[in-house]
C-alpha cells in the first residue's frame, strides 16, 4: 500500500520578501522609556493597532512570520531590536537594556527554523534599532544601547560579505532609527532637531515632523509611516511616492515607530 501523505509542515515559511513580527505582550504598558515622559498605554488599542500594521504589510506583498510571543517581555513587540538581516545572515543582537536580553532567544530560534545563518554579537551591547541599511552600507548609531565594541564586531562579520559599516554619533534619541530612516532611493530622512550629524549621510532630507522621520519601505515607490505626520506624508507624495499610513500611537508612547514592529527579510 502507498505510504500515507506526510502531515503539513506547521512551520512553512514564505519566500522573501516577508517580515518577522511579534505580538504585543500583555505587559506592554511597562515597557522601557528613556527620552520621553511615561504615558499610560492602552494595551487593547495597541493590539488593534498592531493587527492593522500587520494587515498593511500583507496587503502590500509582505506576508509575516510570527516569533513566539511572551507576556513577560514588555518590549518584545519591538522585534527589530532582536535581530538584523544582512542577506542570508541573521545577526542576533545583544540588547543594551538588561531586561530586554531575553528577547533574543525566540527571535534566534525563529530565524534558525527559517534556515538562515546566524551570528551573535558578543563583544558589546547592540540594538537592532540602531542599524540603518542603505545600499550595502550599514549605518550604526553609537547610542546608549549600542557600543563601539559591537560596531567593530559587526564590521568584522560583514566585511567578507561586501558590507560597509559606518558608526554614527547619537545623543538625542533612543536609537538611530528613532532619528533617521531612508526612502526607497536611498535618501536619508530625519527631523533635524533630533539628528546629531546629518553630514554622516551622502543624501539627507529634513522633514517637518518628528514622526515623519520613520518609514518602512514596502516597494520601489511605496512607504509605510505613522499617521501622525501629515505634512511629511504630503512631502513624500510630492516626490512621487505612494504613502500608506497607520496609527501606532500606543507604541509611540514607548519610543516605538513603524520600523520597530517588524524585521523585513528581502533575501
Amino acid at each position: 500500500m502507498p505510504s500515507p501523505p506526510s502531515p503539513p509542515d506547521p512551520f512553512a515559511p514564505p519566500r522573501p520578501p516577508f517580515a518577522l513580527v511579534r505580538r504585543p505582550a500583555a505587559s506592554l504598558a511597562s515597557g522601557c522609556v528613556s527620552f520621553i515622559e511615561r504615558q499610560p498605554v492602552d494595551t487593547e488599542r495597541a493590539q488593534r493597532q498592531w493587527q492593522a500594521y500587520i494587515d498593511v504589510l500583507h496587503a502590500h506583498g509582505w506576508p509575516t512570520v510570527e516569533v513566539a510571543p511572551d507576556d513577560n517581555l514588555p518590549d518584545s513587540v519591538f522585534i527589530e531590536d532582536a535581530v538584523v538581516m544582512f542577506d542570508e545572515l541573521a545577526v542576533i543582537t545583544n540588547p543594551g537594556e538588561p531586561t530586554r536580553k531575553p528577547e533574543i532567544a525566540a527571535a534566534a530560534e525563529t530565524v534558525r527554523r527559517l534556515g538562515y545563518h546566524q551570528a551573535h554579537i558578543t563583544k558589546g551591547t547592540f540594538d537592532g534599532g540602531d542599524v540603518l541599511k542603505v545600499g550595502r552600507t550599514a549605518y550604526v548609531g553609537l547610542s546608549g544601547r549600542t557600543s563601539q565594541a559591537a560596531v567593530d564586531e559587526l564590521r568584522e562579520l560583514l566585511a567578507p560579505r561586501g558590507w560597509q559599516v559606518a558608526a554614527v554619533p547619537l545623543t538625542k534619541v533612543l536609537h538611530l532609527k528613532s532619528a533617521v530612516t531612508a526612502l526607497p532611493d536611498g535618501t536619508v530622512i530625519g527631523y533635524r532637531p533630533l539628528v546629531d550629524d546629518e553630514s554622516a549621510f551622502p543624501a539627507f532630507l529634513g522633514v517637518p515632523e518628528e514622526g515623519g522621520a520613520h518609514v518602512v519601505v514596502l516597494g520601489d515607490e511605496t512607504v509605510l509611516m505613522s499617521a501622525h505626520a501629515p505634512g511629511t506624508a504630503e512631502t513624500f507624495r510630492e516626490r512621487g511616492l505612494t504613502v500608506v499610513t497607520v496609527d501606532i500611537s500606543e507604541f509611540e508612547k514607548l519610543e516605538g515607530c513603524v520600523t520597530c514592529l517588524s524585521v523585513r527579510v528581502r533575501s
